[in-house]
């Protein structure tokens, strides 16, 4: 016999693998039903029983989903034991048990047996599950763990046998009649079998139903009748205050910001001018889990506060304005969060969220305790979400007010899922513990849920004297913005939007209505106007909580000074030194300790300088901050770490000189310090220093040690939906297709400057957006195209509708690059921290905008690769020469390294890369250290219009002229132009009498345009320039180019430094190129950079030869001939210690003789397939005589590779070495193994073969580039490359383009209507590019479709046939690269200056074209005279010369030529 069963219960457990002893975690049987039925599929017994709830009720979610209440229990249930009793009574009488997912109710059903005393009757029976491997694989639903099929759900199985849904009635006993019939159905298909029936008993069952239609009936007039009863009870709302008096006094204090990751679209600023505009006493933020908004939240909140005072001030001074608009009401700052409570935080392995319950911060303390159970949640109990238990609530819940939240709270939570008994147990632990402090929330979002667990919390008030407030849990500000919050979760959830929402397979989350917004007052009032005490309370809550800053001043850690230098009076709080008398003296004195060796000649003015500064930082109390960095630069030197010369502003202080904080002299250079720290204001000093980005976390982990890993934290940072990625994750969600999505974030504007919020501002584009952009006329036509989009009735508007919402919400968060914090205490009594995914260093919860306005001290950490290029090629230098070079005391103006920067060869030189650079270079001919500091300031947009000026000044081609008689005195430097900021500063003091204090505020507000500044200083400045005898109509002209120049003048102290380093990088190039381009490879970056630094030693006359056992190392190397290696690290599949095996024995042992010599030598375990395959393809082995790369590969007639012998050979070596090593004790004689002969009759592999094989392992071409013969070619008659085309057409649209390279693949195929139709793939130096070919194309074309040829192409970048905005290559012509090489240059012009003519230029000239004598391109030269602005064209009867590359390196050496070829 079969008994089919099924149970309706309380709800779910918390942990199904519990024993059915844990009460507490298995909930309660509701209702029992079950059909008996024999093999024939008889009807034997049917029954449905209601169980009556003895000790428990019946939660309401519970109730939702099978329709009994605890009062229908009550009213129509059985005692639990006779039910249990009666059916047991049936269970003997079955052989099997049977049911859908029936481990589930047997663990119900058991659990209740125990509660009563009863033995388990399911023993030593077997059961049949419908729900199991069989119908998973006959249902066939996708999407299961693993790649497997879904569990079928019942309905999907019955679905699936018998083509229609059965009758639900949220009932066991209908469940149980599907179940049965569905049972019986797999039996007899054979889906499931059952061992005791065969063929012929399959035959004759016939499934007898059971008649549930008197029960369904019953069942559809209770559910009615609970409508109406409900409805009933809705209607009884009166009204029982003025709605006027009660908005007056509501505050809304459960609001989620867009900090709430991915689930709220509220911005901060925005919600506060909600809540000002409708006047609100107060307002909370609540985000879920963390504090990222809370500072911004409490800022936002004081700006607008500031201004409502100002505005209020005006009206108790009768002005008009203010009057009109009347008195406004100052918003008190609620800092709040709804933290997500669990039973055990440390738990892991299974999601579990916990509740989501919100706190209020009643203080100052009571923000701090906030702060450290956020920081644990994330610290301790991060698992999916960031959790606490109520242990650590406990210890951190003084002055904190908690509510009982909205669903998801614990309380709600219970009421809803568990029952009003443990429900009113959690409530009871929270009065008890929090007191008055202890608030019920109600919310009223038009939910049936909310209304039921209202009316249970509302009797729990009552009954407890627990007072409640009336909320409404936001996560938008208007309600029109519901669609843009669902569409955000769907982005959270990555699901579509026109997936429905609910519970279980096929739905997904999403909030039930559209009535989570940020509710006016009035609207609150009226939903709340049966309960105005709700109203009431929240003004209540309000005044408990008081007013506190989250601004201070920069804390900063107590620094350790020695004892001789301590003060007593710094233990009195009211001593005028403010406790730093001590710091004060001892950085004194380890200032002019540096500057005995800084300036061995320290003159008087010297010593005025130090002292001005020293007395300036004591005055502004940051003597610490000094000494904190100067201890950890020292120490970070002292661990081989190396240290940049300093950056920004701060290389202006001598101080930080002397400190050895940075590397550059600041009165050498006339840097200010001033521009660093202002003397008549103070500010936080901000000092960022450079480590070698390999040794930055050494002096990091110095900095932990010393102040302690809970006082030392990174920031964090938000990343931010932009206006592209709005749009792309609204596309997705909201269905579009993904060509029309790309196309559409295509549209959006090519600037910096663009945004979804100036762009589709309902009142149209941003007056503010437009000023910046009105001078570049294709982005204003691109801003219009794409605000007209927005405007129309189509898909794509609607999308950008969502996406302008969505815009600016925070989607993830990471980690600050270098930003470091240091407090003096525990960081969480400071700021809430979280942890990154990666790495146990402490994050703040707030970002670096806010870290010094929260009393933070920051310190920027930075790594710059060009300092680790520098340590390791002075490293390599020492190896190779055994020469020590002190890279601080080379001459910054080394004639040599100069040369580099006139010709323009800065490739790899820090700072002067770019090709504009170059160009610029070329004509300035910097001759001094001077004019790199011009140069790096010079070169930025802005001032690189005075590029052209600065270099004609600078070569008598450009009158140099001062407007004000004394400007020489600081613009001469930079022949009369206005370079740095500290000129202006300079002026300043001398054309007015500017103090320094004054000259750096005029600094500031001019590079911040700060308009009602500049019109105060501006009088001051006329007057003292009047002052001085100066003519003020000119000085009214100077001030005016200050204005027009200062926003982008540049700080030459930050300049100064980064010349200094150019100048390094650029002595190393020059004296030692090999090691220096060597160290350059190893840090590049990337393969596009590693080739094209390849190219770059090619250039230089460097061979960069392939890998090499007997000389290569794991990085790029010098070898002994002067070569550079490449670096075994870098072939895949070899890894870290076979590299480290091979250099540690060659260098103990010699160089290798043989491959097989190097499989002897080698630990077995490092010669494995895949590390010799890979040296072999990058040529590992070349040098090895009579060894070539196929034969690593090709089988040889007994079936064997050379890798397989080697393999072998060490292997059978090892073995032999470890008996060796035995006879030394047991007398046997020596193993002696033979070297295995090398293959013979393999054919090498083709250099283009070989080429793409060594490609695979290392990225690139190292031996060579199959484009090398046509490198000229490319390089001066294309204008485009494949990587430039790949990474879009956009900068080509409606051009001409040329580009070549080599067939890579080809594809030919036949479209849908029988029309042939092809692929091209095109590679060159830069990446590879698909050309298609349609119709003539295709024709005209199809005969290059032949891996190996070399192409030239002309074509244009056009918008595809009636695609407008879809652009595409149209080929114009396609040619092989040999022909067009034959005819590519019928000359080479060559440019002089008539100055530079000379015996020794024409002698040179004479030689290099003697040598490259056998072409055909003619020679012309063309002679200039800047100064009579005349030219003279030669022609070259003698010579005509074959253009290569040997030529044009020569050409390029000398640095007064230009050419051409044409």
């Amino acid at each position: 016999m079969f008994l089919i069963f099924d149970t309706e219960t309380t709800g779910l457990p918390r942990n199904y693998n519990a024993p059915l002893s844990d009460f507490d975690n298995w909930p309660r049987m509701v209702q029992i039903a079950w059909q008996l039925h024999n093999k024939e599929g008889k009807l034997l017994n049917h029954n449905s029983i209601i169980i009556k709830p003895n000790g428990y009720t019946i939660p309401f979610n519970a109730t939702q989903i099978h329709g009994i209440s605890t009062e229908r229990a009550i009213q129509e249930g059985s005692d639990l034991k006779l039910v249990l009793e009666q059916f047991a009574e049936i269970v003997n009488q079955t052989q099997y048990l049977c049911g859908h997912n029936i481990e589930f109710d047997i663990n119900i059903i058991g659990a209740e047996f125990l509660r009563c005393g009863l033995p388990n009757y399911f023993e030593n029976h077997p059961i049949i599950d419908t729900k199991n491997d069989d119908t998973t694989n006959f249902c066939a639903i996708p999407g299961g763990k693993g790649g497997k099929y879904k569990w079928p759900t019942l309905t999907e199985l019955y679905t699936k046998l018998f083509n229609s849904n059965f009758a639900e009635a949220h009932n066991a006993a209908f469940d149980v009649q599907a179940t049965s019939k569905v049972f019986f159905e797999i039996v007899k298909q054979g889906i499931t079998k059952v061992k005791e029936l065969n063929k012929d008993d399959l035959a004759l069952i016939h499934y007898q139903d059971v008649n549930l239609s008197e029960l369904l009936k019953h069942e559809l007039n209770l559910k009615n009748s609970n409508t109406n009863k409900q409805k009933e009870e809705n209607n009884n709302v009166v009204s029982k205050e003025s709605l006027n008096e009660l908005t007056l006094k509501f505050s809304h204090l459960h609001n989620h910001t867009q900090f709430s990751v991915l689930q709220s679209v509220s911005d901060v600023d925005d919600l506060v001018k909600k809540a000002i505009s409708f006047n609100m006493p107060a307002l909370a933020i609540t985000d879920h889990g963390n504090m990222y908004g809370a500072f911004l939240f409490w800022q936002s909140i004081d700006k607008q506060n500031k201004e409502i005072k100002k505005h209020n001030d005006a009206f108790d001074a009768a002005e008009p304005k203010a009057v009109s608009i009347g008195k406004k009401t100052e918003l008190k700052c609620i800092i709040g969060c709804e933290l997500y409570v669990t039973e055990n935080h440390m738990e892991r392995g299974k999601q579990n969220n916990g509740f989501s319950i919100p706190f209020l911060a009643k203080n100052k303390n009571g923000y701090e305790n906030l702060c450290k159970l956020s920081s644990l949640g994330f610290t301790d109990g991060f698992y999916y979400v960031p959790r606490i238990d109520k242990t650590q609530l406990l210890n951190f819940k003084t002055n904190l007010i908690v509510t009982t939240g909205g669903l998801q709270g614990e309380i709600p939570s219970l009421i809803l899922n568990v029952g009003e008994a443990q429900a009113e147990e959690a409530f009871l632990w929270y009065k008890e513990q929090f007191g008055e402090d202890f608030y019920i929330e109600l919310n009223r979002h038009s939910l049936p849920e909310e209304d039921h667990v209202n009316s249970v919390l509302l009797k729990f008030a009552k009954k407890y004297n627990v007072k409640y407030f009336a909320a409404n849990n936001n996560y938008y500000i208007d309600k029109k913005s519901s669609v843009a919050h669902d569409v955000l979760l769907c982005v959270k959830d990555g699901v579509q939007k026109d997936v429905p929402i609910g519970k279980g397979r096929g739905f997904r989350f999403g909030m039930p209505n559209n009535e989570f917004y940020f509710k006016s007052n009035l609207e609150m009032c009226e939903l709340f106007k049966d309960l105005p005490e709700a109203i009431e309370c929240t003004n209540e809550i309000v005044l408990k909580i008081e007013n506190y800053k989250l601004g201070r001043d920069v804390l900063l850690p107590k620094f350790q000074i020695p004892k001789e230098f301590e003060d007593e009076r710094d233990n009195d709080p009211n001593d005028e030194g403010k406790g730093k008398r001590g710091e004060n003296a001892y950085l004194k004195y380890l200032t002019f300790e540096g500057a005995k060796k800084r300036y061995p000649n320290l003159t008087s003015d010297i010593k005025e300088r130090l002292d001005f500064e020293l007395v300036t930082m004591a005055r502004m109390g940051f003597p610490g901050y000094f000494l904190i960095v100067s201890d950890f630069t020292t120490k970070a030197r002292e661990l081989g770490v190396s240290v940049g010369p300093g950056r920004g502003s701060a290389a202006g202080s001598a101080v930080a000189y002397c400190l050895g904080i940075t590397n550059v002299d600041p009165i050498k250079y006339d840097l200010l310090f001033e521009r660093f720290l202002n003397p008549d204001r103070i500010s936080m000093p901000d000092i960022d220093i450079d480590f070698d980005d390999e040794g930055r976390d050494k002096v990091i982990d110095y900095v932990i040690n010393k102040y302690g890993s809970d006082k030392v934290a990174q920031i964090i940072t938000y990343g931010t939906m932009g206006g592209k990625s709005a749009i792309r994750d609204s596309a997705r969600v909201l269905n579009l297709p993904l060509p029309d999505a790309d196309k559409l974030a295509k549209s959006f504007p090519d600037s910096l400057e663009a945004d979804l919020k100036s762009l589709l501002n309902p009142k149209g584009i941003s007056e503010k957006y437009l000023e910046k952009i009105k001078d570049r006329r294709e982005i204003v036509e691109q801003s219009n195209n794409f605000r007209k989009l927005s405007e129309e009735k189509t898909p794509e508007a609607e999308v950008l509708k969502q996406a302008y919402e969505l815009e600016g919400c925070v989607r993830n968060t990471g980690v600050h690059a270098c930003g470091v914090i240091i407090t003096p205490d525990e960081l969480t009594k400071f700021v809430p921290v979280t942890k990154p995914k990666e790495g146990s260093m402490l994050l703040t919860q707030f970002d670096n905008s806010v870290a010094e306005s929260a009393g933070l001290l920051k310190m920027d950490f930075l790594g710059l690769r060009t300092l680790t290029i520098i340590k390791d090629a002075l490293k390599m230098i020492k190896e190779n020469h055994n020469i020590d070079i002190d890279i601080d005391e080379i001459d910054l103006n080394d004639p040599k390294a100069l040369e580099l920067f006139q010709r323009g060869e800065t490739n790899g030189i820090f700072q002067f890369e770019s090709p504009g650079m170059q160009k610029h270079l070329k004509d300035l001919k910097p001759d001094n250290f001077t004019d790199l500091i011009a140069m790096n300031a010079l070169y930025r947009p802005g001032p690189i219009a005075y590029i052209p000026n600065y270099i004609n000044r600078k070569h008598g081609k450009e009158p140099i002229v001062y407007d004000l008689n004394g400007m020489d005195e600081f613009l001469q430097e930079t022949y009369g132009i206005t370079v740095y900021q500290e000129q202006v500063m300079r002026l300043s003091q001398k054309l007015a009498n500017f103090t320094k204090g004054d000259a750096d505020t005029l600094r500031k507000a001019m590079g911040k345009k700060q308009k009602d500044v500049l019109d105060k200083m501006k009088g001051k400045y006329l007057e003292g320039c009047k002052t001085n005898g100066h003519d003020t109509t000119v000085a009214e002209k100077v001030w005016k180019d200050w204005e027009a120049f200062a926003s982008y003048a540049f700080n030459k102290s930050h300049s100064t430094c980064y010349a200094y380093l150019a100048q390094q990088t650029a002595y190393l190039k020059a004296h030692y190129p090999n090691e220096f381009m060597a160290s350059v490879l190893n840090h590049c970056g990337n393969i596009e950079k590693i080739t094209f630094f390849m190219e770059e030693c090619k250039r230089m006359g460097i061979k960069v030869l392939g890998p090499d056992v007997n000389e290569g190392q794991g990085k790029f190397s010098v070898s002994i001939d002067g070569n550079i290696r490449f670096g075994m690290a870098s072939i895949k599949g070899v890894g870290e210690n076979t590299i480290q095996n091979i250099v540690d024995e060659r260098k103990a042992n010699g160089k290798y003789v043989s491959v097989f010599d190097l499989a002897k030598r080698l630990d077995s375990k490092s010669i494995n397939k895949k590390s010799i395959e890979g040296l072999a393809l990058a040529g590992g082995f070349d040098s090895f005589e009579g060894v070539h790369r196929a034969m690593f590969f090709e089988k040889q007639l007994d079936g064997t590779t050379l890798t397989d012998k080697l393999i072998k050979y060490s292997n059978q070596t090892s073995l032999g070495n470890e008996t060796n090593q035995a006879s030394l004790f047991g007398g046997e004689e020596e193993v002696q193994i033979s070297d295995p002969k090398l293959p013979t009759n393999i054919e090498p592999w083709s250099a283009l073969d070989q080429l793409s094989r060594e490609k695979d392992v290392v990225g690139f071409f190292i031996s060579g580039h199959p484009l090398d013969p046509y490198k000229l070619v490319i390089e001066h008659r294309c204008n485009s490359n494949c990587g430039q085309l790949k990474a879009g057409l956009e900068p080509f649209k409606n051009k001409e383009i040329t580009f070549a390279g080599i067939i890579t693949g080809f594809e030919n195929r036949t479209s849908k209507t029988g029309k042939a139709f092809g692929k091209l793939i095109i590679e060159d130096y830069n990446g590879s590019i698909e050309l298609m070919l349609f119709g003539k194309d295709f024709l005209d074309y199809n005969k290059f479709m032949s891996v190996g040829l070399f192409v030239f192409v002309k074509a244009k970048i056009q918008d595809r046939y009636n695609q407008p905005g879809s652009l595409e290559i149209k080929i114009n012509k396609i040619e092989l690269l040999d022909e067009v090489k034959k005819s590519a240059f019928n000359s080479i012009k060559l440019s002089l200056n008539v100055d530079d003519v000379n015996n020794q230029l024409i002698n040179q000239l004479v030689s290099i074209f003697n040598t490259n004598n056998s072409g055909k391109s003619n020679v012309e030269f063309i002679v200039e005279d800047a100064n009579k602005n005349q030219s003279v064209k030669l022609f070259s009867k003698k010579y005509k010369t074959n253009v290569s590359d040997e030529l044009l390196v020569e050409l390029n050496k000398i640095t007064q030529l230009k050419y051409e070829l044409k």
